[in-house]
């Protein structure tokens, strides 16, 4: 740990990388919580796997490849929350042919790319140590944008989390803000795979939130958790990873994963010590 805080001062490119951490964990946080408490975690892996045709078609036609991904990740987000809503049965179908096309088409774009085949494995696994400043003030512009659009419409994803039939007969417009909850989570998938990358992004997508919600029941609790713990699992999966030279991503989410099962098994014998507790009360 020490060595790493040494190199820390001292080199630019693990300062970026832990900036990159922080802003990631912000959409890890407040959009994560969305997804595991309205259950759509395969929704966003079909959401995370399609970006990889966008990122191989930029960098293809020699475009920004955080550009492709972005544009990529809404387009299949909005194209699966239409399905969904229109013909329910077909949401899994679509989800997983998503997956498939967007991911042979990403591999086939980047395999015609000269000089970018190598890079394949960078967007499947990520490596937060390559991210440009120029990236890190767009991340920090969508983090803004995350945060703006659920603090305006907290009370509206509230409801269609939880109850989207109640939430009609309230007269909440329920398709248009489930296809903006889809959307957020595609930009949140984005900001996560230049972390993580696209194969890992559920993981560190779902994962704090999870561990949050075994201790708190409210929404923002949850948030706020989720949030901070996400900056633990990239801060210290960072600095884990910088002694023995081990790929950072993985590192991170082995981390949050480890937690993840601790947490889970002990907060079910939380929840079976008070059960015992009210049983011998009564």
């Amino acid at each position: 740990m020490s060595e790493f805080l040494a190199a820390l001062g001292e080199y630019g490119f693990l300062q970026s990388a832990l900036i990159a951490g922080l802003l990631a964990s912000v959409g890890c946080g407040v959009i994560g919580t969305f997804v595991v408490v309205k259950r759509i975690a395969f929704m966003a892996g079909g959401i995370a796997h399609s970006v990889l045709g966008g990122m191989g078609a930029a960098l293809y036609f020699g475009l920004d490849p955080f550009a492709g991904a972005l544009a990529a990740a809404i387009a299949s987000a909005l194209l699966i929350g239409t399905v969904r809503l229109a013909w329910k049965t077909q949401e899994d179908t679509m989800i997983g042919a998503l997956w498939a096309i967007g991911m042979a088409v990403g591999v086939l774009f980047i395999a015609k790319t000269p000089g970018y085949a190598s890079d394949l494995m960078s967007f499947l696994f990520g490596n937060i140590l390559l991210v440009p400043t120029e990236e890190l003030w767009l991340m920090a512009g969508l983090d803004l944008l995350l945060v703006a659009a659920v603090t305006l419409f907290y009370r509206q994803f509230l409801a269609i989390s939880f109850d989207e039939e109640l939430a009609r007969l309230r007269g909440v417009p329920v398709a248009f803000f489930y296809l903006l909850l889809l959307c957020l989570v595609a930009i949140t998938v984005v900001l996560l795979i230049q972390v993580v990358g696209l194969i890992l992004v559920i993981a560190l997508l779902t994962l704090p939130a999870a561990i949050a919600g075994h201790y708190v029941h409210s929404l923002g609790a949850m948030m706020l958790i989720a949030t901070l713990l996400g900056a633990l699992f990239t801060s210290l999966g960072l600095a884990l990873s910088f002694g023995p030279d081990l790929p950072a991503g993985p590192t991170m989410i082995l981390l949050a994963g480890g937690v993840y099962v601790c947490s889970a098994f002990s907060s079910q014998m939380i929840v079976r010590h008070r059960a015992r507790r009210r049983a011998k009360a009564a």
